[in-house]
């Protein structure tokens, strides 16, 4: 699922491409430990909605987990630089799904901008609102690698 970029299409002045990925299964989900470029962040997205089916996890619920991934690894990218080694986990719970984001730098801890979702002149600052609606009481642990992300999407009861 994660390719490898060629190195002819590689522009010199830039990090080099993102190859590092490795994915661990579990029973209920799986850890993906990638260099955050837009090609990993797809395959991750990708694998979130393919796992999540296969658990029978599908929807909205599958759709947030996805959106939270990409807001979590977008931070961390902001937080940390490009090609960044974060580590993803999502696995299905009995609360909903769970999603997980490790990066290396335990000193910058989200914060939030104040910017209102419908916000038509905002051009960023609304990730960690949408946080706040997709995966509510999310938050933050150092760890001796840096720091971990915790959220929890819930299914809808019923």
């Amino acid at each position: 699922m994660f390719g490898m970029a060629d190195e002819e299409d590689h522009d010199p002045q830039s990090p080099p491409p993102a190859v590092g990925h490795y994915v661990r299964y579990r029973s209920r989900g799986f850890a993906a430990h990638i260099n955050a470029s837009g090609p990993n962040l797809r395959s991750v997205r990708e694998l979130t909605a393919k796992a999540l089916a296969e658990l029978g996890v599908q929807g909205d619920v599958a759709d947030a987990a996805q959106l939270v991934v990409s807001e979590l690894v977008g931070n961390a990218v902001r937080a940390c630089g490009d090609h960044v080694p974060v580590v993803v986990e999502v696995y299905a719970a009995a609360f909903g799904v769970a999603v997980n984001v490790h990066d290396p730098d335990p000193r910058t801890v989200p914060r939030r901008r104040g910017i209102a979702l419908d916000d038509a002149e905002a051009e960023a600052g609304r990730g960690l609102a949408l946080l706040d609606l997709l995966a509510p009481g999310w938050h933050v642990v150092r760890s001796s690698i840096g720091k971990q992300i915790r959220c929890r999407v819930p299914c809808p009861a019923g």
